[in-house]
């Protein structure tokens, strides 16, 4: 197929699947499938949900500790001395509160504690390197002294009043207003360590696992029952179907068996009976004197007759071909030709196979050829026609008749171009024209093995 004026009209390739019969075993594991890819992101949406609401529990739970212990231990040994002018004094006093932070305060995750004067200076701290140095509140740590509360927040390690607390990683800092005994307000701030918030994420993301496994788990259990009975439902549905078809096809093939029938043993065997007997007559005609004229007539009549008997014996192959189990495929291709022969067309036919082919491929070989031999009938006056069939499963099929142009296979007449082209493509082979008006039709069909 080098030639250039070769048309490919089906490529080979893989056949055209049929429908595969539902399979239980499938739908089960594409329900596994989408069973795990939920969990997937169930999994993920509630690790994200345990870690929020473990952060919003620990927070609080800072915020009521905090308060706590400013209520019971931080305020009831605030002295005034803290904030005293004389050095003595306010070490003194912060040595007292000192002992106080580091009994009552300084106990689980605190690990930081400091006062602050409303100007930024810190008069205590557990960090004895921090007391006495003034650093600028922040406007929540402002907001908090004019409106009294508590609040919390994720400590800044880069600012410089947290340079001694670096090392311990992520923090959490609460900070609310305290009061000396003279009513002197200072802003109390501790640090906690972020492990709490973790730890309790990691607690919290159990509990949902277990109900989120065991609720996934019992959604299959559940749902299995059904998959299957559909499964069953849907299975039984196309068994029906196949059934009908094959029903409906040995319905047809026994109507054209008897159409077929009814045809060869009566209007096919009268005319045959009518053409012996016209040209009987045509003899006889011909045997008497001055009978030439009718003789002619009825030889005239006997041809048309048995040109009927030809078209009719055509018509029998298409409405019931033969049968290739019984009769093969080079029976079956001369049956074929036998309509063209009775139009004194001179068919050529070889069938040259190396091997017994399948009956899928003998199949398709059959109804290629018996459908370009029927659009050679039908359209192209050609004179001789030559069928070869070789061992690698090819089909060549030529005549010279007027041909036509395969570029135009929608024009009217060449329905037959897109039929055999579906049939080639789902078969898996490929199937190739060579035509140009007047200049004949060349079929090549190749089928791989």
């Amino acid at each position: 197929m080098t030639d250039d004026n070769w048309v490919v009209l089906a490529a080979s390739g893989t056949p055209s699947a049929p429908d595969r019969p539902v399979s239980w075993r499938r739908i089960v594991i594409q329900s596994v499938v989408a069973a795990l890819v939920v969990f997937a992101v169930v999994a993920s949406v509630g690790t994200i949900a345990a870690r929020q609401a473990a952060e919003s529990e620990s927070v609080n739970d800072a915020l009521t500790v905090t308060d706590l212990l400013a209520g019971a231990v931080v305020t009831p040994n605030l002295q005034d001395a803290l904030l005293s002018d004389d050095p003595a004094v306010a070490a003194a006093a912060r040595q007292r509160l000192d002992g106080v932070m580091r009994s009552g305060v300084l106990v689980g995750a605190v690990i930081r504690t400091k006062l602050w004067t409303p100007e930024g200076r810190i008069v205590y701290s557990d960090e004895p390197r921090l007391v006495g140095r003034t650093f600028p509140l922040g406007t929540d740590e402002r907001d908090v002294l004019k409106d009294p509360s508590t609040r919390a927040d994720v400590s800044d390690l880069d600012e410089p009043e947290n340079e001694y607390e670096r090392s311990e990683g992520k923090l959490l800092e609460v900070y609310r207003p305290v009061w000396t005994p003279s009513g002197r307000t200072l802003l109390f701030e501790t640090y906690s360590r972020y492990d709490v918030v973790t730890e309790r994420s990691g607690q919290l993301w159990q509990g949902f696992a277990g109900i989120t496994i065991s609720s996934l788990l019992l959604m299959l259990v559940l749902q299995a029952p059904l998959t299957l009975a559909l499964v069953g439902r849907v299975r039984r549905a196309q068994r029906q179907r196949e059934v009908a078809l094959d029903r409906a096809v040995a319905a047809s093939d026994e109507e054209r068996r008897r159409i077929a029938a009814t045809l060869h043993d009566g209007v096919v065997q009268d005319l045959t009976a009518g053409a012996f007997a016209v040209a009987a007559a045509a003899g006889k005609a011909r045997a008497t004197p001055g009978g030439e004229s009718l003789a002619e007539r009825l030889d005239s009549a006997a041809g048309t007759v048995r040109a009927s008997v030809g078209s009719m014996r055509s018509l029998l192959v298409d409405i019931y071909p033969p049968s290739l189990v019984d009769a093969g495929l080079a029976g079956s291709l001369d049956d074929l030709a036998t309509g063209l022969r009775g139009r004194d067309v001179t068919v050529d036919l070889t069938v040259v196979p190396d091997r017994e082919l399948p009956s899928d491929v003998e199949a398709l070989l059959f109804r290629i050829a018996q459908e370009c031999l029927r659009n050679t009938a039908k359209h192209a006056d050609a004179s001789h026609v030559t069928v070869v069939v070789t061992g690698h499963v090819t089909l060549e099929i030529s005549d010279d008749g007027r041909g036509f142009d395969p570029s135009r296979p929608a024009d009217e007449g060449h329905f037959g171009l897109r039929l055999m082209t579906d049939l080639a493509r789902d078969a898996g082979a490929s199937l190739a024209v060579s035509s140009a008006p007047g200049a004949g039709t060349n079929w090549r069909l190749e089928k791989p093995l």
